[in-house]
This record gives structure tokens, C-alpha cells and sequence, in this order.
């Protein structure tokens, strides 16, 4: 099977579009990275690391410390796919943080967005 394009493309190209897509709607930076770090246990030393580094999705989601077990409860349509239907696990993944950054965008409050 070959690989998606976005699996090789840099999480860091992909980043500023996450933050810029949040501030568009009146959310912030911060916000962003405590979604990403919910999602993938990085803290964000780790995180900015990752960034600095160009690193690619496939490696951004294998090298994550504690993918949170409670991203299995994000439901939803992304890119007009149902996140929980997609069996590529990194697509999956990807598309998770996808809806999360949606969620944030469309306004709704962090504690909803984090599952809590």
C-alpha cells in the first residue's frame, strides 16, 4: 500500500494552519497545543521539539509518550470521512486531531473538546 502524501509531509508545515485556523474563530495558540498535547501526551517542550525538528506525521504519532486512550470517544465527520470508521491507524489519528481543531474553531468549550 503506499503511503499518503500527508504521512511524509512535516507536522510543523502543518501547524501554523491548526493555529491560524483557531485564531480565525477567536481561539489561541495555546489552545491548540493543549489539544495536541491531550491527544498525544507531549508535553510541550516535547512538542516544540517536535516542530523545530520538521517532524513527519508518521513519526509525530509513533514517537508520541501516551496517546490519550480517550480519542476513541472523538466522533464526528472530517473531510467528509467518520473519524471512527477510518481503519488506517495514522489517517485515523491525523483525522482525530483534524476534529479536534474543528471543534475548537466552531467555538466549543475545552473541557467538551478534551473529552472531560
Amino acid at each position: 500500500m503506499a503511503k499518503h502524501k500527508i504521512y511524509t509531509m512535516s507536522f510543523a508545515s502543518v501547524y501554523p494552519h491548526y493555529v491560524k485556523k483557531a485564531e480565525r474563530k477567536e481561539r489561541t495558540k495555546s489552545e491548540v497545543d493543549e489539544i495536541i498535547r491531550w491527544l498525544t501526551g507531549y508535553r510541550q517542550e516535547g512538542l516544540q521539539q517536535q516542530l523545530d525538528n520538521e517532524t513527519d506525521f508518521e513519526h509525530f504519532f509513533a514517537e508520541a509518550p501516551a496517546m490519550n486512550p480517550a480519542r476513541t470517544l472523538i466522533k464526528g465527520v472530517i473531510c467528509g470521512v467518520r473519524v471512527e470508521e477510518i481503519e488506517e491507524p495514522l489517517m485515523q489519528e491525523i483525522r482525530y486531531l483534524d476534529k479536534l481543531i474543528d471543534e475548537l474553531a466552531k467555538g466549543k468549550a475545552m473541557e467538551k473538546i478534551l473529552r472531560g
